[in-house]
């Protein structure tokens, strides 16, 4: 994370969250957003992409407790630029440090004197608040081998494939290093340029009343380089998404989460990558349904085929239809098991297909003439009342 992006993104904003937001209000926001953008649901829409890059890029930062301290530090830093030094007579455009008698103590002004050099105080001659944030790098706990940053992606699967596991392709935003331009950010024949206003140096000192006073440049944000012509696939970035191929284990359901180790963003100086947590989306399957590891799917059958009992078929997932002995007398909302042909279970083994049997009514105008007094000759045979024991216990009730 470079100085210039610190002081030029807004990750919060790009969020929609309060600056003290917390880890899983962020979170939260991030998934709600990475859904709403993510390209596989806006193909095509380049302003979506964008903005799903956007996105990913602030989560990748402020989901990192070191990385947003460091991020959250320097933007307050570079914001006290321009202000009073501290109450009771600092000057306008220092930095203000409020020990007693020293910077911004009330009634002292800068305190030290007239022959204090600012620049000096803050990182040497030449350094300026480069300088400082060096120190102000080299003193932060987290400045050694910094593990990177985590990815989250997400994925949409087939039904049958979720039972089965297949490899699947990821789309990770800003994973990588723009190949068109290098990692430039610059078209490719143009190189970025040094910045006039800093000379490269990303910081700019100016005098004030005896005091040398260093800040950020502005006009390059700090980076010491200017890009007139920014790279056309990573739009200045010099960082693309890319590809990752994964293997999605046979059983996984409908928004379960997968951490694949080391295939995140890449550590610095020495340290390990983040990882890759992919979302899985199962599409739904127009026949079978799933509870836990089991498959569901309800299964039509006759009038006839439940009061006499039958041997029907059920299809399966695997091509090859399953028969199931219907008992006699069977209600409509009845469940059969078939033990095993389910969803793979991750201790090894399968779920259960559980079949439930719909008892299904002829319309009447389906039904022939013969068939109609057959059902007549049916109904005076057996005149019972199904509904009569429930009558009579509303009537021991009441």
């Amino acid at each position: 994370m470079s100085v210039r992006d610190m002081v030029e993104k807004d990750y919060y904003a790009a969020l929609g969250v309060p600056k003290d937001a917390s880890a899983a209000d962020i979170k939260k926001a991030y998934r709600k957003l990475a859904r709403e953008l993510h390209p596989d649901k806006n193909p095509g829409d380049a302003k979506a992409e964008a903005r799903f890059k956007e996105v990913s890029e602030a989560y990748d930062v402020l989901s990192d407790e070191s990385r947003r301290r460091e991020y959250d530090e320097a933007r307050a830093l570079f914001a006290a630029g321009g202000r009073a030094g501290g109450p009771g007579g600092g000057r306008a455009g220092g930095y203000g440090f409020g020990a007693p008698g020293g910077f911004g103590a009330p009634g002292g002004g800068y305190g030290g004197g007239p022959n204090v050099n600012f620049e000096d105080l803050l990182g040497g001659s030449g350094g300026g608040l480069g300088g400082f944030f060096d120190m102000f790098q080299r003193s932060s706990p987290g400045r050694g081998p910094r593990r990177g940053g985590d990815i989250e992606a997400e994925v949409t699967i087939p039904f049958e494939k979720s039972l089965t596991g297949l490899e699947a392709s990821v789309r990770l935003p800003g994973a990588a290093t723009c190949t068109t331009c290098e990692g430039s950010g610059a078209r490719p024949g143009t190189t970025p340029r040094t910045c006039p206003t800093c000379r490269g140096l990303g910081v700019v000192s100016r005098s004030q009343g005896g005091f040398a006073l260093s800040e950020p440049c502005r006009d390059c944000l700090g980076k010491g380089t200017l890009i007139d012509h920014p790279c056309p696939d990573c739009r200045g970035s010099g960082r693309r998404e890319r590809e990752q191929r994964i293997r999605i284990p046979p059983g996984v359901s409908d928004g379960q989460r997968l951490r694949v180790r080391g295939r995140g963003t890449p550590g610095e100086r020495g340290g390990p990558a983040g990882d890759l947590e992919v979302t899985v989306h199962v599409l739904r399957h127009p026949v079978f349904d799933r509870e836990g590891n089991n498959l569901t799917i309800t299964l039509p059958v006759t009038i006839t085929e439940a009061a006499l009992g039958a041997s029907v078929r059920v299809p399966t997932l695997d091509g090859a239809p399953l028969t199931v002995k219907v008992p006699a007398g069977t209600s409509s909302g009845r469940r059969l098991r078939a033990r095993g042909r389910g969803v793979p279970a991750p201790g090894g083994g399968h779920g259960d297909l559980i079949v439930t049997l719909e008892v299904t009514v002829p319309k009447p105008a389906d039904l022939s003439p013969r068939a109609r007094t057959a059902l007549l000759e049916f109904a005076q045979a057996h005149p019972e009342d199904p509904r009569a024991p429930l009558m009579e216990r509303m009537e021991a009730e009441g």
